[in-house]
């Protein structure tokens, strides 16, 4: 833990630093030659210019010392002190060494990694207010004001819970069905806090929804400054959002999953919303969990967090049902607005015409003709996802994965998602030289197709990843979709989150099956809630005669999850799953982990892990609780070879957490003394949200 500020006398006085690299450790340096630079108090957090090799790098002081083990002779001294003061609150410093730890990533690097990019060199911080800052202000009153709307009793019960505790550490889960005022309840509350003078920070799980979570707070606050914070800016941009915020000039600060570590001068309130997103989870580098740390930084700073979601995670709702969270239910929609209707459609037996079933058809013309708009889900982008050989059965796969190449049209072209390889078109088949290609599945692209074939006369929007790459291209889209016209749009799971869409009434899902049996133990969790929040864009307006309607097509309709969800809902469904996981020994009964390796042959993966697994077992049996660490593996991935490299895990579970971080901390520092570094690349995955 970090060192209180130290008055040392600067002779003698050794510094210890955090500097970026792959070593799980800190490094000692001397004071700078030039002592006239050096401040009079040294506070952890300062950022220090270091040598490291040949190299210089911008590393974060961890605390001063009297003593070291590094020999004198060793010793180098420091280059520059960059900072009179720390930029970071003593509070965070801590936070942000416990989350190195607990993710078993080197400190150096995390920390490095959760500074603005404009603080990683060497350049001076400049902590001045200046004109120049990107935050988003407002001098005048909005065109369109968004005035606080009436709850409903549900609506004001769990504000008024929120705001009794503000001004200590609760939790709370605000667990309400889709278009259920969920940001009404955020936008109540965070008045509330900012009338006594707090910042706030709200997190978003996609860039694509902070643009009208702006807009919306703008409405409802002009008169406050709100910084924003996603990795869509200019490092300048980011870095004066940052700085606004650690001043306290900013009131509101909204961002995705790395706005967790933004510094706030007066922290009063933190909102995660749709808190069950995986985005939330960092999938590669630093692994950390910005809803997990969200409450662990409420906790530090003595503030209420609340978590929303109209379907949230197992482990969120096992800490409410636990009582660790406090819960909060809304049930209903309110005013006139009323819960869609869902069925199934079983195309088990179906002829369908590019994926589309005729009564799914028929109801899309009835919904348009009507004025309405329809939303068609599809997580899957391109026109097809197989290109085969009609005469032996050839299909285009990755050189480079253990994939299928998808077949574009929009350009033409075949593209790995895995490892984004590209290809022309194949005219033939390289293996018997047949003339008949075909295009296998359905994806966005085709589906776009079919359905300008059958509407010509209504827009069809295509919203994915491919179609809103340029700038400002997807802001352009749900502005033309906002405007209420006669619409069909048709894309991924882009449109399934957090958008509010008034004139949809008609959601169509053409595949609901492959959560159903995946290989991960979440799958079934993450089927639930993507078809949960899809169906919530059906419905959501305060209008009579725009009754929401949801289309599941399904060749799997009497499958246990589909019925208990349709039926009963997504916490029925959500007590079945808990039950399972708890008979099976996996989270959140149980704490887990994943190690893996990859390497540019199959055996290398192997060979370390494997011999990875025998330190994990020996440490193990010199472990008081090491009987609670169960290890399985090396498995391959789910998907063992991806970008050329071959790819194997070990996985490990205890239903004690300390166990596991014990063991998880000895092993981290053998494996980076072994003598494959180089051959295999190997991480750490603390509570992984997916085995890919």
């Amino acid at each position: 833990m970090p060192a209180p500020p130290s008055n040392a006398a600067k002779t003698g006085t050794i510094l210890r630093v955090a500097v970026p690299s792959p070593l799980r450790r800190s490094f000692d340096y001397a004071l700078p030659s030039d002592r006239h630079s050096v401040p009079a108090v040294l506070e952890p957090g300062i950022r220090i210019r270091v040598p490291f090799g040949n190299r210089e790098l911008t590393g974060i002081l961890l605390e001063v010392s009297n003593t070291t083990e590094v020999s004198s002779d060793k010793l180098k001294p420091a280059i520059s002190i960059l900072d009179q003061k720390s930029l970071i609150p003593g509070h965070l410093l801590k936070l942000w060494l416990w989350a190195a730890r607990y993710y078993q990533h080197p400190i150096g690097d995390a920390l490095h990694t959760l500074m603005p990019t404009g603080l990683r060199g060497k350049a001076q911080a400049d902590i001045k207010r200046r004109k120049s800052d990107e935050v988003i202000t407002s001098a005048a009153e909005p065109d369109h004001p968004d005035r606080e709307g009436e709850l409903t009793e549900e609506q004001q019960q769990a504000c008024d819970s929120i705001c009794a505790e503000r001004d200590k550490f609760r939790c709370f889960l605000l667990d309400g069905v889709t278009g259920s005022g969920k940001t009404e309840i955020y936008l109540q509350v965070i008045s509330h806090t900012l009338v006594h003078a707090r910042q706030v920070l709200v997190l978003v799980p996609e860039i694509s929804l902070t643009p009208q979570t702006v807009a919306r707070f703008r409405q409802r606050f002009p008169h406050k400054t709100i910084a924003i914070m996603h990795s869509g800016l200019t490092p300048r941009q980011r870095l004066n959002a940052w700085l606004a915020a650690a001043r306290g000039d900013a009131d509101i600060v909204i961002g995705t999953r790395s706005a967790i570590f933004t510094p706030l001068a007066r922290p009063g309130l933190i909102v995660i919303d749709e808190e069950h997103d995986s985005s939330f989870k960092q999938q590669d580098g630093f692994r950390y969990s910005a809803r997990d740390l969200g409450v662990i930084r409420a906790q530090s700073e003595s503030i209420a967090i609340v978590l929303g979601s109209a379907t949230p995670s197992l482990e969120s709702l096992h800490n409410a049902l636990d009582g660790r969270y406090q819960h909060l239910r809304l049930t209903r929609r309110p005013g006139n607005a009323r819960l869609p209707v869902t069925r199934l459609i079983d195309t088990s037996q179906q002829m369908l015409e590019d994926g589309f079933s005729p009564e799914l058809l028929r109801s899309i013309k009835l919904h348009v003709d009507k004025g309405n708009q329809a939303l068609i889900f599809i997580n899957r982008r391109g026109f097809a996802p197989v290109l085969q050989c009609k005469d032996c059965g050839w299909t285009a796969e990755c050189r480079h994965c253990d994939a299928r190449m998808t077949l574009h049209r929009t350009p033409a072209h075949l593209r790995c998602h895995h490892c984004e390889r590209r290809e022309p078109v194949h005219t033939h088949c390289p293996e018997c030289q047949g003339k008949t290609m075909l295009a296998v599945g359905i994806g966005t692209e085709r589906s776009e197709a079919l359905l300008q074939r059958h509407f010509p006369d209504t827009r069809v929007i295509r919203v994915d990843r491919d179609a809103t790459a340029r700038k400002n291209e997807l802001d352009g889209l749900l502005t033309e979709i906002n405007q209420g016209r006669p619409c069909i749009m048709v894309g991924t799971q882009m449109l399934a989150k957090g958008h509010h869409f008034p004139a949809v009434t008609l959601v169509a899902v053409l595949d609901a099956d492959s959560g159903l049996f995946s290989a991960d133990f979440r799958g079934q969790e993450f089927m639930a809630q993507l078809l949960v929040q899809v169906s919530g864009r059906a419905g959501r307006a305060d209008t009579p005669g725009r009754t929401g309607e949801v289309l599941i097509q399904t060749r799997h309709s009497t499958h246990q999850s589909l019925q208990t969800l349709l039926n009963q809902g997504y916490h029925a469904l959500a007590e079945q799953l808990l039950s399972e996981r708890r008979l099976a020994g996996m989270p959140p009964y149980t704490s887990m982990a994943v190690l893996r390796a990859e390497a540019l042959n199959d055996s290398a993966p192997i060979q370390f892990l494997s011999s990875a697994r025998e330190q994990a077992e020996q440490l193990l049996a010199q472990m008081p609780n090491g009987h609670q660490v169960q290890i399985s593996g090396p498995l391959p991935a789910p998907m063992e070879k991806r970008a050329n490299r071959y790819r194997q895990q070990l996985l490990l579970r205890s239903p004690q957490r300390a166990a596991l971080q014990m063991l998880l901390s000895v092993l981290c520092q053998q494996l980076e003394q072994t003598n494959t570094q180089r051959k295999v690349r190997w991480s750490v995955d603390v509570d992984p949200q997916d085995m890919i």
